[in-house]
């Protein structure tokens, strides 16, 4: 167990592809955004991750969305980590074009590299996968070209972790030297729900939320370390469900995990709001007995660069 001191790192994802219409709280616009960060970080989130309200344009017109929501939120609170996600498009050059002109004008601090490829599969009214054919797809190159840019622009590279292999992947990077510095791994576990009703999931993939699959994460961990402590720092988010189904995010706290919160993942039974999910975030920590860290505790904990 993890001494009850460490700080938990609370990060918010604020929207992603949540509709107002699958909940009436998801921000979709600049102000909207600004407003919801600004309550989630007073109420102890560190890290705000958002998605532009068009994800489909790039470059210089790709940073400035960005930065029409990140520097209202930074004059209020310069020491929260803020960052965005991947434009749509046909090449990882493409996908990421946004990035470098951000990274110019804002003092960006974290970046984002999903070292794998998975299928993302909603089911069907039968309950079987629906027949897309669409892959979240990260190349070998892709995922190279990733973590250069990070290291290049001096950014922490937050990583997705799917599946078992993403890990894998993202520490055959760490044992060759070639982990930019602040790396942050979020461990995502599948949930059992979605806003379509009872008996469909919106995300099928990975492992589900379980004590014991966590710990599937922490074993490789352990192995890759050789159970020093002094390991990666990580979180976990419940895709597709609830954070609080079953007892991974328990769990997660006391073997010295962070937590991921937010309605980009949330597809539970309520209709909660960011703020109601960061501050029931904070309420676990303190069932657990740690404190929540600070934007800037955040910052010296991931170790980022800048």
């Amino acid at each position: 167990m993890v001494a009850a001191a460490e700080p938990v790192i609370i990060e918010v994802a604020l929207n992603g592809g949540t509709q107002p219409d699958r909940n009436p709280h998801s921000p979709q616009t600049q102000q909207g955004l600004v407003e919801d960060a600004l309550r989630c970080i007073e109420a102890g989130a560190a890290i705000v991750h958002t998605h532009a309200p068009d994800i489909s344009i790039g470059g210089e017109r790709g940073a400035r969305q960005y930065l029409e929501h990140f520097e209202p939120v930074h004059a209020r609170f310069p020491d929260a980590i803020l960052y965005p996600t991947i434009v749509f498009g046909p090449t990882i050059e493409d996908k990421t074009s946004h990035i470098e002109p951000l990274a110019k004008a804002f003092p960006l601090r974290m970046g984002f590299v999903d070292p794998g490829s998975v299928n993302l599969m909603p089911t069907d009214d039968e309950g079987k996968p629906m027949p897309a054919d669409w892959v979240y797809a990260n190349s070998p190159a892709d995922v190279a070209y990733k973590y250069a840019l990070c290291d290049r622009l001096g950014l922490g590279p937050g990583m997705a972790i799917f599946e078992p292999g993403f890990l894998r992947a993202a520490l055959a990077y760490h044992s060759a030297g070639a982990m930019p510095q602040g790396a942050f791994l979020r461990f995502y576990f599948g949930g059992e729900a979605s806003y379509r009703g009872d008996g469909k999931v919106d995300l099928l993939f990975g492992l589900p939320p379980r004590k014991s699959c966590l710990d599937v994460y922490l074993e490789i961990l352990a192995e890759h370390f050789d159970g020093r402590g002094d390991g990666l720092p990580w979180s976990v988010a419940i895709v597709s469900g609830d954070p609080w189904d079953g007892d991974v995010a328990r769990h997660a706290l006391e073997r010295g995990g962070h937590l991921r919160v937010g309605l980009e993942d949330y597809a539970g039974t309520r209709a909660p709001s960011n703020l109601e999910l960061v501050e029931e975030a904070v309420a676990l920590c303190a069932e657990v007995g740690r404190p929540v860290a600070s934007a800037a505790e955040a910052g010296k904990i991931l170790n980022l660069p800048n």
